[in-house]
């Protein structure tokens, strides 16, 4: 064991957890309608739970087990096996089943923007723990977990490059949640402003804070690739916070505050998969492209394809997750076939799986809720609470 990667990956864990509670939170939360606020905290919350729980039970196993080049098995699940002086590198094995956790928790959390303010509260948490057990721990094992996408596999010695989870994170929920929306349907008035622009802002810094320890962390060591990837990180994230204003004010007249930070998320997802593969120039690329790719995506899912994917997790987190797994190989730190077919291979299998997973479970819980509920709001019709005292 190595106490400087241990004490770094303990400090990550707790900044990758930060993202989901807080910072996804308050980002979504102030995006939504003012009577929806408290449902999407309360989903955020429970996933947040319930993901702790399952991945304890069965992801970290299928995820990391030792069971195959598909399927990691069920050899470690409950942790068997696994004490405090079991290793995985240089780190305690149970603080390596931390950190992956926060990732188990987030990637599904992000599939709330798709769906929040006309969703069941049972179909987001039986979808969710299902999605995660059946799509996200497979693909995780497949490119983390030394299955066949990995070095070694399908593609030779030179597997796919994905640091952070630009495949396993982003193209995963970017495609699940464009899937929800489609089977959804459109909100009844898609026309209403963030009822917080200040939330979407404090939301989105502390998201931005926490993504040092997602792709920092993910060098599992506390060495100069962790210090790379935090800084190419921060340059991209800089970079297309800038861009996406720009290219708004280019467009529309004016750059809004809500535009900048979600040029933020675009920068950040779309650094994810190449953090540890680059310097900080080609992240000033990849930043400046980003704000201005996924705001177009945003456009054409928006208006085009007349899509309701609520807060726009396909456009900013897909698009941008994809976007950066093909960077790597326009910028010579992974290989074409690997990239390319690792993408088609993983997205196939996502959406089948979503889509399986929403017809089976829309047979047990109501898809969406009715009419009334979505008029009223969901935190009074579902949860029985209010975000804010209208008559003070």
């Amino acid at each position: 064991m190595n106490g400087a990667d241990t004490a770094w990956i303990i400090v990550a864990t707790a900044l990758v957890l930060f993202m989901t509670l807080p910072g996804l939170a308050l980002f979504y939360g102030g995006l939504v309608r003012a009577r929806n606020v408290l449902s999407v905290f309360m989903q955020c919350y429970a996933i947040a739970c319930l993901m702790s729980v399952l991945w304890f039970a069965f992801g970290y196993s299928i995820a990391f087990g030792d069971g195959g080049a598909v399927w990691g098995g069920l050899g470690k699940a409950f942790l068997s096996g696994i004490t405090a002086d079991t290793l995985s590198g240089s780190l305690p094995e149970v603080l390596f089943f931390a950190f992956q956790m926060t990732f188990a928790i987030i990637t599904p959390a992000l599939i709330v923007g798709a769906y929040v303010e006309r969703i069941g509260f049972g179909f987001v948490l039986m979808f969710s723990g299902l999605w995660m057990l059946l799509c996200y721990a497979p693909v995780t094992h497949w490119i983390w977990g030394g299955g066949f996408l990995a070095d070694g596999g399908i593609f030779g010695e030179t597997g796919v490059r994905d640091f952070a989870g630009g495949i396993v994170v982003h193209e995963t929920a970017g495609l699940a949640a464009l899937i929800i929306a489609v089977f959804l349907g459109p909100r009844k008035n898609r026309t209403t402003p963030p009822h917080s622009p200040g939330f979407v802002m404090i939301g989105a810094a502390m998201l931005w804070v926490g993504w040092f320890g997602f792709n920092g962390g993910s060098q599992l060591a506390a060495d100069g690739g962790a210090a790379m990837a935090l800084t190419v990180t921060h340059i991209s994230a800089a970079t297309a916070s800038l861009s996406w204003a720009l290219w708004e004010r280019i467009k529309f007249g004016k750059a809004s505050l809500v535009g900048m930070v979600t040029g933020t998320i675009a920068g950040l997802a779309s650094i994810t998969p190449a953090s540890g593969f680059v310097g900080p120039v080609e992240a000033l690329i990849i930043g400046a492209v980003a704000g201005i790719l996924c705001q177009e995506a945003v456009i054409t899912i928006r208006e085009k394809l007349q899509i309701d994917d609520t807060l726009d997790v396909f456009a900013v987190h897909g698009v941008g997750g994809i976007f950066g797994t093909i960077m790597i190989a326009a910028f010579g730190a992974g290989n074409w076939a690997a990239q390319l077919g690792s993408l088609v291979i993983v997205g196939v299998f996502t959406c089948i799986v979503t889509i399986v997973l929403v017809k089976l479970v829309g047979l047990l819980t109501p898809l969406r809720v009715d009419l009334e509920t979505e008029t009223n709001g969901l935190d009074l019709e579902v949860h029985g609470e209010r975000a804010y005292d209208m008559t003070s």
